[in-house]
């Protein structure tokens, strides 16, 4: 206990302490015990580290950590995290106090439509394909991990295997991350409104044909990080009751077919002759109705 810094291990208990009152607050499960092979995290507050604007160092380490830095920040540090993750890699989060210059106004609008084989169909433009990182590694992870499950518990052996499956998730997962944040960043710079629908996907999941489609398609994380990119840069995102028929709604005439099955990707409005790609025209239905609760004209 004395070769670390007190400090982290006070920070332990005062998440636990956290963790108990959202339990007795019924806002949270009751805390576990968590193995060691999870993600293992440290937190030092500003009287455990020392920053000269290049180097970070740790209490009660002889020399800086060596980081390859993934951006650099400006400001004083609050506190330092250091994570371990299931694949070995360690990582170091940095809080600090940032101003976020908000983007300049524009005129533009969209309402964007997720689906399974495109991840985004907006209102306006081409369709952003889904890159499907999941099903490319699919094999290669199932390989490892009927690997794994042949190795003994508690063999060497086992830990290597082991830490092979938690690369291959990891690699999957990096990629899916960077790629949603290039496609949120991209979508907020270029429109004023973003429109999209509030999915539970919680409860999407539980259909077993598509539960694996929808996890690799990101949808939670990707209105996600428009909500939060949408507050930093001064835009705006509109988020549709999941219940809201854009699929069954013609764009052109306001027309409700009572019924709209998965199978139907082009239909025909039988009240004003419209021919409607089924994606593209809930894209258009999501933003006029984004617009409508927001008080903007379309």
């Amino acid at each position: 206990m004395s070769e670390v810094s007190a400090v982290p291990l006070q920070q332990a208990l005062r998440h636990l302490q956290t963790a108990y009152a959202a339990f007795f607050a019924k806002r949270a499960r009751q805390p576990q015990f968590k193995s060691r092979k999870d993600r293992q995290s440290a937190t030092f507050m500003k009287n455990a580290f020392r920053w000269d604007g290049e180097s970070l160092q740790l209490a009660k380490m002889d020399e800086p950590l060596s980081i390859r830095w993934s951006r650099r920040f400006a400001g004083d540090p609050s506190s330092v995290t250091v994570m371990l993750d299931k694949a070995g890699r360690y990582h170091v989060s940095i809080l600090v106090d940032e101003e976020i210059e908000p983007l300049p106004p524009i005129e533009r609008t969209v309402g964007i439509d997720l689906g399974l084989m495109h991840t985004v169909i907006p209102s306006q433009g081409e369709p952003v394909d889904n890159p499907r990182y999941f099903e490319h590694d699919e094999r290669r992870l199932a390989k490892a991990q009927r690997e794994l499950a042949r190795k003994r518990k508690g063999s060497k052996n086992r830990e290597k295997a082991r830490l092979k499956v938690a690369r291959i998730h990891a690699r999957i997962a990096d990629r899916r991350r960077d790629w949603l944040h290039k496609l949120t960043t991209r979508l907020i710079r270029e429109n004023q409104v973003v429109c999209a629908e509030s999915l539970a996907v919680k409860n999407m999941v539980r259909n077993r044909a598509l539960a694996k489609a929808i996890h690799d398609a990101g949808w939670g994380e990707l209105i996600r990080q428009l909500s939060y990119k949408a507050r930093w840069y001064g835009r705006t995102l509109a988020e549709i009751d999941q219940w809201f028929p854009s699929s069954k709604l013609c764009h052109a005439c306001g027309h409700r077919m009572d019924r709209m099955p998965l199978s139907v990707r082009r239909w025909t409005c039988p009240k004003c002759g419209a021919v409607h790609d089924r994606d593209q025209n809930a894209a258009r239905n999501i933003e006029s109705e984004g617009l409508r609760l927001l008080g903007v004209p379309a």
